[in-house]
Order: C-alpha cells, then sequence, then structure tokens
C-alpha cells in the first residue's frame, strides 16, 4: 500500500511539477490545470496556465463556482490525471511499477473526499489513479501485441 503521495510517490500527487496539456491550454501542473475546471470562461481558466499549486488552490477557492461543479469534478479529475501520465511517459512508467498497491492519498488537511485523512474519507483522487494505472496497462499490453 502507497498511503500518501510525498518522497519517491510524490508524482502521483497534483501538486507535482508537471506541465499538462488539457482542452488546449498548457497549466504547469494537474492541480492549476483542475482548478481552471471550476470556471467556464476561456479566458478565466487562463489565469490559472502559469500557477504554482498553492497559487492555483488558492485562486479556485475565490472563483464562482460554475453550478454543475459538484456533479463534473470527478470527471475533470480523470481526464486532468489521464492527461498528466498520458504526456509524460517517464510518470507513467513510474505509475505503472506501483503494480498492484493501493493508492491512497493520505493527507492532514482533512481531505477526505480526494483522499484520507485519520483513515477517514472517500480518496478519490487515489482510484482515479488505481484506474488510470489499469488503463496504462491494458494500453501497453496492446502495444506489445
Amino acid at each position: 500500500m502507497i498511503d500518501s503521495f510525498r518522497n519517491e510517490y510524490y508524482f502521483l500527487s497534483n501538486f507535482f511539477d508537471a506541465e499538462v496539456e488539457y482542452e488546449g491550454i498548457i497549466y504547469k501542473n494537474n492541480e492549476a490545470a483542475f482548478q481552471a475546471q471550476k470556471v467556464l470562461n476561456d479566458d478565466e481558466k487562463r489565469k490559472f496556465s502559469d500557477l504554482n499549486p498553492r497559487e492555483a488552490k488558492k485562486l479556485g477557492k475565490k472563483v464562482k463556482l460554475r453550478s454543475d461543479w459538484r456533479k463534473v469534478r470527478e470527471k475533470y479529475m480523470y481526464e486532468i490525471c489521464k492527461a498528466k501520465f498520458q504526456q509524460h511517459k517517464d510518470l507513467s512508467e513510474k505509475l505503472l511499477k506501483t503494480g498492484k498497491q493501493e493508492l491512497i492519498e493520505g493527507n492532514a488537511w482533512n481531505d477526505t473526499f480526494w483522499g484520507v485523512c485519520n483513515g477517514k474519507g472517500k480518496n478519490r483522487l487515489g482510484k482515479i489513479l488505481m484506474d488510470i494505472r489499469e488503463e496504462l496497462k491494458a494500453d501497453s499490453l496492446n502495444d506489445m501485441k
């Protein structure tokens, strides 16, 4: 089990510095790409493109949330995480090397939706990453055929 996205597993974190292109905009990291999806206007989304993860999260708390955010946030998290691993072969290989280990986004900041804090949480980010790992595995097997 991998119970936090720190140290050697920091690459799993949305705060990891890896440029990601999503819907035609290049962001410095997954956190910025994800926070940008809270708004509908492309000009507003571009304001996130050059932000570091902390700045993006801070700005994401200040924007007027799109009305369907709670319904679509998991879809965006999945698509942005998948883009990160598709666009960075080295990170894809590292994710695949985690094998069948359970990925848990353990945290101390009380995020019990995307992660787990004090043994409680839905761990949606960890589950998304495990789904992407399985898809990458299937893709690599298909490439060998």
